[in-house]
C-alpha cells in the first residue's frame, strides 16, 4: 500500500477528491481503484512540522547571550518536532511505520519548501522506504490524476531539497549571529532592545532606510517654467519653452523676461517628429509581477495576494501560485483553447471574445521551455468558476490573472509619439510632445474605455513644418523639486526582485522573469511582513516608511555584506543553482560559516564609532508586562499632583479627582521627549538640547522650557528657529 503525504490538510482534501475514501483522525483512507488498486492511505503536515533546533541544544553555553560564545556554528544541523504540531507528526510517522505501508509518495507543494517540509519530517522519524514524487502546478481532477499517474522518482528532485535545507541552515547561521551581535553591542550603548538581523530580511530594510533619508535630506528648490499657447490658422496647442534640454529656471525673473518677450510674437512650426512605438501585450504573471499588479490596483499586501491566491489554487482555479516563471510549456498553451471558451461564457469576459489570435502556442514572449522553472506562470484552469460568484478579493485577483492571459490572445498596441518644436521670433524654443493611439490591441483587455493610463494623453493638431502662427498666451508657472518617493508594498517587492536596481519598465519586464533578487517568489511576503511585525518599517497609505528602530540598526550595521543587496542576491543564484543541481550545497555553506564569523568581527569593529547619543533611548527600552507604568516623574505644574507617563502623553494623577488637565505630549514636532528630559523640565524648567525637531522641511535642536503659557523652545546662541 501507498502513503501519500500532502503539505497542508487543503491541499490533502483536493488530492483524495477524484477518488473515493473515508475520513479518519487526521488522515484519509482511499479505496482501491484503477490508480491504488490496493487503495492508499492519504495524510499530511500543517506546514512545517519540524524545526532547525535552537541554539543550547547544540551547546549549553549558547544559551546565554554573551559576545563571546559568537559566533555559533554547528558542525551539522538538526531538526526537532514542533511542539504545537506534534499531534499530527505522530499520526504521519505511525502511518509511515506501518508494515503493508511499502512505498511513500511525497505530494508536498512542487517547489522547495514543500520538498524540506515533507522530507524533514521522514528523516526526523527514521523512516527510510522507497519514496516516489507527485509533482503538479494545478489542484484540479485531472492534474491530480495525471500527476499520479506520472510519478517522478524522488532522485529528480532531492537538489531543490538541498537548496531549501541549505536556505534554512544559512538564514539560522546569519540571523541567530547577527541578532545576537547587534543586541547584544546595542545594549552596551544604552539601548536595551531586541534587534533581529538576516539574511534578506535586513539588507531589504536597508533599501527602505536608504530611501528614507534620501527623503530626509532633499532640499526642495523652487523653479520656474515658461508655457506658451500657439495658433497656427486656428490650429492650437501648448509648448514648453527649452534651452538645451533645460526648461526649468532658477530666476522668475529671467522666466518673466522670456514670457514678455514672447507675447503675441509671431511663432514657426520648426521641427516635426513622429516616432511609432509598438507595445507588446504583458507577460503572463508570476507571483512576484502578480502582487506589484494587485498592490498598483487594489493596494491589496504582497502577503494577501499570496493568500488569495493560495485560496484560488487550493480551490483548483488558478496554477501553483508560487511561481518564479512568466512562461508555459507548448503543452498547457495548447490548452487555453478550451480555457478560453469557458471564459467567454462568463459575463465578466463575453465583451473580449473572439480574441484577435486564436493561439499563442508558437509565441516565444509566452511559450518556452527553456524558461519554464519548477512550475509554468500562474494562469486559470479548465475549472473555470463562476466568477460572479467569487468573494470579492477572490474575483478581484482571478480578474487579473484570467485577463493576462486573454490580453495575450490579442494585438500589439500600437502609438505615434510627436515632438513638435516651435520657434518664436525666430530665437526661443519650445517644445511640444504629445501621442496619439494608432491601435488599441490588448489595451481593449487590460485598460479599461476611457480610463487613463500611466501619463496623460496630449492630442496634438496635426502640424507641418514650416507653418505660421502666433503666440496667443503665454504664462510663467512655478513649480519646486519634489523629494523622491517613498515605495509602496507592491514596488518594494520588485525591489527584492532586481536587487534594489530601480529599472526602466522595459528593463524591468525582462528582470522579472529571471530568478534572481532578495528572498524567492514564496518568502518575499513574509519577509516584509516579519519587518512590520518587528517594527523596523510601517505601512500607512499604502507607502512603506522606516521607523526609528529600524533606521538606528541600519546605522549601526552601516556598509557592512550583511546589508548588502548585491551580496545577498549573489547568493540566492547560488542556493538556484544548488537546486538545479548545478552547485555544492556543501561549499556554500562553508561559505556561510566563513561569513557569519566576518559578521560578528565587523559588528564589534564597527561598534567602536557609533554614536548614539542623539538617541531617545528610553523608547527602544523593553517593559515587563508586569511593569507599572505610573512612576512619579515630578509634580504637577497646576496642582499638587504627580506627573506619570499615560502612554501617548504624560498627565497629572489629579485628573480623576479634580480633573486637572495639565499634560505634555510624548511627541513635540515629530520627536519623542524622554521621561529623563520630562522630569528634568518638571524639576529645573528646562529639559537638555533635543536634537532633530522637524518643521516642514526644517529640522533643529532646541530645549524645552516651562513657562506659565505653556511650553515653548528655547534656542542656544548658535540654534535658530525657523520659522
Amino acid at each position: 500500500m501507498k502513503l501519500i503525504i500532502a503539505e497542508k490538510p487543503d491541499q490533502g482534501l483536493k488530492l483524495a477528491a477524484p477518488f473515493s475514501f473515508k475520513k479518519r483522525n487526521g488522515y484519509l483512507e482511499i479505496a482501491p481503484n484503477s490508480l491504488f488498486p490496493e487503495g492508499a492511505i492519504l495524510t499530511w503536515a500543517v506546514g512545517h512540522l519540524c524545526e532547525l533546533v535552537p541554539p543550547e541544544e547544540y551547546d549549553p553555553k549558547w544559551k546565554r547571550w554573551s559576545i563571546n560564545t559568537l559566533p555559533m556554528i554547528p558542525d551539522t544541523f538538526h531538526y526537532r518536532v514542533s511542539k504545537s504540531k506534534a499531534k499530527q507528526f505522530h499520526i504521519v510517522r505511525e502511518l509511515a511505520k506501518r508494515s503493508n505501508v511499502e512505498e511513500i509518495i511525497h505530494a508536498g507543494d512542487a517547489g522547495r519548501e514543500g520538498e524540506l517540509i515533507v522530507r524533514t519530517i521522514l528523516q526526523t522519524a527514521h523512516i527510510h522506504k522507497p519514496m516516489k514524487r507527485l509533482w503538479i502546478s494545478s489542484l484540479t481532477e485531472k492534474a491530480v490524476k495525471e500527476g499520479f499517474r506520472a510519478l517522478l522518482s524522488e532522485k529528480e528532485t532531492y537538489p531543490l531539497y538541498e537548496e531549501a535545507y541549505s536556505r534554512a541552515c544559512a538564514d539560522w547561521l546569519v540571523g541567530m549571529n547577527a541578532s545576537r551581535i547587534y543586541t547584544l553591542l546595542m545594549k552596551q550603548n544604552g539601548i536595551t532592545d531586541v534587534f533581529s538581523a538576516g539574511r534578506v530580511q535586513t539588507p531589504t530594510l536597508a533599501l527602505v532606510v536608504k530611501r528614507e533619508k534620501e527623503i530626509a535630506s532633499f532640499v526642495s528648490k523652487p523653479f520656474w517654467e515658461v508655457l506658451a499657447m500657439f495658433d497656427m490658422d486656428g490650429k492650437q496647442y501648448e509648448g514648453k519653452w527649452h534651452n538645451k534640454q533645460e526648461s526649468r529656471l532658477d530666476q522668475p525673473e529671467m522666466a518673466a523676461k522670456i514670457a514678455a518677450f514672447c507675447k503675441g510674437k509671431p511663432a514657426s512650426v520648426h521641427e516635426v517628429n513622429t516616432e511609432r512605438k509598438e507595445f507588446q501585450p504583458p507577460y503572463l504573471f508570476n507571483l512576484s509581477s502578480l502582487q506589484a499588479t494587485a498592490n498598483r490596483a487594489f493596494t491589496f499586501s504582497p502577503k494577501k495576494t499570496l493568500d488569495i491566491a493560495q485560496s484560488l489554487y487550493t480551490k483548483g482555479f488558478i496554477s501553483y501560485p508560487r511561481s518564479d516563471s512568466s512562461f508555459v510549456t507548448k503543452g498547457e498553451a495548447e490548452g487555453f483553447a478550451a480555457i478560453l471558451q469557458k471564459l467567454s461564457k462568463q459575463d465578466a469576459y463575453k465583451l473580449y471574445f473572439p480574441t484577435p489570435i486564436t493561439s499563442i502556442s508558437r509565441n516565444r514572449r509566452y511559450v518556452n521551455e527553456k524558461k519554464v522553472t519548477d512550475h509554468y506562470a500562474i494562469i486559470p484552469t479548465e475549472q473555470v468558476p463562476t466568477v460572479s460568484k467569487l468573494q470579492e478579493d477572490e474575483r478581484k485577483l482571478y480578474d487579473l490573472i484570467v485577463k493576462r492571459l486573454i490580453a495575450a490572445h490579442y494585438e500589439s498596441a500600437i502609438f505615434d509619439y510627436t515632438t513638435v518644436t516651435t520657434l518664436v521670433d525666430g530665437r526661443a524654443t519650445f517644445l511640444s510632445k504629445g501621442k496619439q493611439l494608432i491601435r488599441q490591441g490588448w489595451r481593449t483587455v487590460l485598460f479599461a474605455e476611457n480610463s487613463k493610463d500611466d501619463d496623460d494623453e496630449v492630442l496634438l493638431p496635426m502640424l507641418q513644418q514650416g507653418e505660421l502662427g502666433i503666440v496667443v498666451n503665454v504664462k510663467v508657472k512655478e513649480g519646486k523639486t519634489q523629494p523622491p518617493k517613498r515605495y509602496t508594498e507592491g514596488q518594494l517587492i520588485t525591489l527584492m526582485k532586481t536587487a534594489g536596481k530601480v529599472l526602466e519598465d522595459q528593463q524591468l519586464e525582462k528582470v522579472l522573469n529571471k530568478t534572481e533578487g532578495l528572498g524567492t517568489e514564496a518568502t518575499r511576503a513574509g519577509i516584509i511582513t516579519m519587518l512590520k511585525d518587528r517594527k523596523y518599517i510601517e505601512v500607512k497609505k499604502n507607502q512603506v516608511f522606516a521607523k526609528e528602530k529600524g533606521t538606528l540598526l541600519i546605522d549601526a550595521i552601516g556598509e557592512q555584506i550583511l546589508a548588502s543587496p548585491e551580496m545577498t542576491a549573489r547568493w540566492e543564484q547560488r542556493l538556484s543553482e544548488i537546486g538545479a543541481g548545478m552547485a555544492d550545497a556543501t561549499k556554500f555553506m562553508e561559505q556561510v560559516r566563513k561569513l557569519a564569523t566576518t559578521i560578528i568581527a565587523h559588528a564589534v569593529e564597527g561598534a567602536k564609532d557609533w554614536d548614539f547619543s542623539h538617541v531617545d533611548k528610553e523608547q527602544f527600552q523593553q517593559k515587563s508586562p508586569y511593569k507599572k507604568t505610573s512612576v512619579p516623574l515630578g509634580l504637577c505644574k497646576k496642582c499638587d499632583g504627580e506627573m506619570v507617563d499615560k502612554g501617548t502623553f504624560y498627565g497629572c494623577t489629579n485628573y480623576a479627582k479634580t480633573k486637572c488637565t495639565f499634560t505634555i505630549s510624548k511627541k513635540i514636532l515629530g520627536k519623542t521627549i524622554s521621561q529623563a528630559n520630562v522630569k528634568k523640565l518638571l524639576a529645573t524648567g528646562t529639559t537638555n538640547i533635543i536634537k532633530g525637531f522637524k518643521k516642514g522641511e526644517k529640522t533643529f535642536d532646541a530645549k524645552l522650557e516651562w513657562k506659565e503659557e505653556g511650553i515653548a523652545f528655547v534656542f542656544s546662541n548658535t540654534e535658530k528657529k525657523d520659522d
